[in-house]
């Protein structure tokens, strides 16, 4: 059974089109005997129905922009941690001997990212780009959204070059901040 979740008039982003619509009608799939309606659909002038799946209210998109913004403005850094394995002879070919890399996402030096002894011995040097990589990401997103707000503001102004770029990050940037209500039941296993 499914319950409308859109009404109309309400402004919606279609997620498949990327682009801003008003809900126009909303279509209810009934089924003799049933109460309440199988499937809802909504038309917001595209051409085609979308599902519930498809659209975002603008409250709920506005919410996860603030979340998102607050994000950004956090200062994700690389910490150095002692080693407890092995002599310091074991690791002197470690970029930095006797220690590894720890990135902390949170003010306090809680939280983050860190890697197993072994692997970091294994191949110390691609840890640390690592760190380095998760380190600055907050940055790096936020580089890709003003990339990308630009070249929507004004796309006649960007090359076309900019443009396929910026059409990129939309992709980034729609895999970054789309995350659904609910997982799958097969990733709760």
């Amino acid at each position: 059974m499914a319950k409308a979740l859109f009404h109309k008039n309400q402004k919606v982003y279609v997620k498949p089109v990327g682009t801003w619509a008003i809900v126009e009608r909303v279509i209810p799939q009934w089924v003799k005997g049933m109460d309440e309606p199988l499937r809802v659909h909504y038309d917001v002038g595209l051409g085609r129905e979308f599902s519930a799946n498809d659209l975002v209210a603008e409250d709920k998109l506005e919410k996860r922009q603030s979340q998102s913004d607050a994000m950004l403005m956090e200062n994700w850094r690389v910490c150095r941690a002692k080693s407890r394995w092995g002599a310091d002879d074991d690791n002197s070919h470690h970029p930095f001997p006797g220690t590894f890399p720890v990135v902390v996402t949170d003010e306090n030096d809680w939280g983050g990212w860190r890697v197993p002894g072994a692997e970091y011995d294994r191949d110390p040097e691609k840890i640390e780009y690592q760190a380095r990589l998760i380190s600055n990401s907050p940055q790096m997103l936020k580089l890709l959204k003003s990339l990308v707000d630009q070249v929507s503001d004004a796309p006649e102004n960007a090359s076309a070059e900019v443009r396929e770029l910026a059409r990129t990050g939309i992709y980034i940037l729609r895999d970054v901040y789309d995350v659904p209500d609910k997982l799958p039941a097969e990733a709760a296993e």
